[in-house]
């Protein structure tokens, strides 16, 4: 069994070690850790299950389907593909450099941080792990301190079957995150709030450590006069109190045209009552702490109710809340909600609505629904964001040929399927001449005749 007493600088210099010495180098033994991997996540699904519940009462069916399905998935995908991810690429060789010829290697980072968060403990701290291992990297896994039971047996599966060298877990809370990221780590991904992504940006910064940040942001919905109201409402009710809102790429508010705005909000109560969301019934979850109960039961305005509002602080549980009508002044409104709470915001004119999105920073997901495709178009081409969908929301994050990743305030980089390995990848760039022949046209002395002739091969390029 590994030594499970190494500090955190014993674990950061066993790890360079271990990658310099070319142990996670062999497709094979990627394979065979991705492996095991699997076999462990299989073996401990019924712990796994235990552990979640009892940080914020998840139920086994939206653990399987949110979390450990995806694992599989990201885990069977890079085995199947790893030799073709992984392959030399052959380029063309431009007529200067004749005769040669050029590729590119897919080359590891090296040693790897990997900072997961806690509302998708499993999924969002192991899916990265496993792009680190099939891009052939090490890593050290810091799980978020809130999610504790999680936490743990994280630590205890990982540090138990897999040499430190390899993947090991950190557990704990500020300070040991804090003295991870003075390490001069050869990549750094974190999954959390914008707030700690400029922390870990600020560190990365300062040995120049690459970095992948999976951040958030207020993700609209803008729901058109000619959508299918039903369909859109269905959809858009189990994509926002999905584990109770907290998730990161969840409809943080509703933009709705004021001839269907009525309606709308009729359908959203009619199917949230249908939905009946509770613990008990296995679709619902807690807040994760009290904390952050505070903080959502202080964004509910109570003359905007519309639906729901109730809080349970007993139980730490907001009911599914929607706020009707609200505005770009509510509390709801002045920063990323990641809870069960709803505004929705009447609008006229599409053209307002997307001016007003675009005035705040670019969100890590938007949705529309539209039944017309050149709606669709222009708000694609106008909103930029990190990824989305059409008549639908969060889904997207089930596609794995679908990079995952923000853009500007929401994230850098993507993951996800073979980017997941190319984030954790370097494309090597390689020039390979042959030695039979070498013009002189680049060497002294320098001639209007030479100059001529480069001019007539940079043509040819």
């Amino acid at each position: 069994m590994p030594n499970q007493d190494l500090t955190i600088t014993a674990t950061f210099k066993g790890q360079k070690k271990f990658f310099a010495d070319g142990k996670t180098l062999a497709l094979a033994v990627r394979k065979t850790q991705l492996k095991k991997l699997k076999e462990i996540l299989q073996a401990n699904e019924e712990r796994l299950y235990e552990a979640i519940y009892a940080d914020f009462c998840k139920s086994t069916f939206d653990t399987y389907t949110t979390e450990i399905a995806i694992l599989y998935q990201e885990i069977d995908e890079a085995i199947s593909n790893l030799t073709k991810w992984a392959k030399t690429k052959k380029v063309t060789t431009n007529w200067v450099n004749f005769p040669a010829k050029s590729f590119v290697m897919k080359e590891p980072l090296g040693v790897t941080l990997i900072i997961g968060a806690w509302n998708y403990p499993y999924q969002l701290l192991l899916a990265p792990a496993v792009a680190a291992i099939a891009a052939g990297c090490s890593a050290v896994l810091k799980p978020s301190e809130l999610s504790s039971a999680t936490s743990a047996l994280m630590s205890e599966l990982i540090n138990q079957h897999f040499d430190p060298g390899l993947l090991r877990v950190i557990e704990g809370g500020v300070t040991e995150t804090t003295e991870l990221l003075t390490l001069s780590w050869n990549k750094i991904f974190f999954t959390g709030s914008v707030r700690v992504g400029r922390i870990v940006y600020a560190a990365a910064a300062k040995n120049l450590v690459p970095v992948t940040l999976e951040l958030g942001g207020k993700s609209p919905a803008v729901i058109t006069e000619d959508c299918n109201l039903n369909m859109t409402v269905k959809r858009l009710v189990w994509a926002k109190y999905l584990n109770a809102g907290q998730t990161c790429i969840a409809p943080d508010y509703v933009m709705v045209h004021k001839n269907i705005a009525e309606a709308f909000i009729g359908a959203m109560r009619s199917e949230i009552s249908k939905e009946c969301f509770s613990i008990e019934n296995g679709n619902y979850v807690q807040i994760i702490n009290n904390h952050n109960l505070s903080r959502l039961s202080a964004l509910i305005e109570p003359e905007q109710v519309a639906i729901g509002g109730r809080v349970d602080e007993k139980d730490r549980v907001i009911e599914p809340t929607v706020l009707y009508p609200s505005s770009f002044q509510s509390k709801a409104m002045q920063e990323e909600i990641f809870g069960p709470i709803l505004p929705v915001i009447v609008y006229n004119q599409l053209e307002t609505v997307i001016d007003q999105i675009n005035e705040g920073p670019k969100p890590l997901a938007a949705y529309i629904f539209t039944s017309n495709s050149s709606t669709r178009d222009y708000f694609l081409n106008k909103v930029p964001f990190g990824g989305g969908a059409v008549n639908d929301a969060v889904m997207h994050i089930s596609n794995s040929a679908l990079p995952f990743g923000g853009v500007g305030n929401s994230g850098i980089g993507a993951y996800r399927g073979k980017a997941g390995f190319d984030c954790f990848s370097h494309a090597k760039s390689v020039l390979q001449k042959s030695t039979l022949i070498e013009l002189n046209l680049k060497y002294y002395p320098h001639t209007p005749g030479k100059l001529n002739w480069i001019r007539r091969i940079l043509k040819l390029s």
